[in-house]
């Protein structure tokens, strides 16, 4: 599972013109899928991003996390998930990508869904994108702040 996490001020996602999630601060939160993943893979990243540290503190340092403003600042705080199997795409071959690293979207959306359930529990307020939709996500950037999550950089 990978996980691409950008912090912003504002982002929201559109499926035909039809806004389906919408947050002020926090992250967007782009989630690919590939075949032997797990709800535990999926329950470690989200872990992972509710605590990364790269939210400013009082004096302007990147020393809070999600869930740290979650905790004192509800609405400082929300997590927009978005399903994005082109997280997988393969480049190593001519110039369009495979997808064949990408899970089917029966095993995807489901891993996907935990994802953003275990955020939920841990407390922050969570907005999704349609799964397998023709999707528009607007998104301000803030910092710019990117973090890459991919489960197979972490143990188990």
């Amino acid at each position: 599972m990978r996980v691409l996490a950008q912090r912003v001020s504002r982002a929201g996602v559109s499926v035909s013109s039809d806004v389906v999630g919408r947050i002020g601060p926090g992250f967007v939160i782009l989630v690919g899928v590939t075949h032997d993943d797990s709800e535990r893979q999926a329950e470690l990243l989200a872990g992972k991003i509710a605590n990364v540290r790269v939210f400013d503190d009082d004096d302007g340092k990147l020393n809070l996390s999600l869930l740290d403003l979650a905790m004192s600042a509800p609405e400082r705080a929300a997590a927009l998930v978005v399903s994005q199997f082109t997280l997988y795409a393969d480049m190593r071959k001519g110039r369009r990508p495979s997808f064949t690293d990408a899970a089917s979207p029966e095993l995807a959306e489901p891993l996907v869904e935990h994802l953003a359930r275990t955020l939920g529990k841990l407390g922050i307020h969570v907005e999704r994108g349609r799964f397998g939709a023709e999707m528009e996500v607007e998104l301000v950037n803030d910092g710019p702040v990117t973090i890459w999550l991919d489960s197979a950089d972490f143990r188990l």
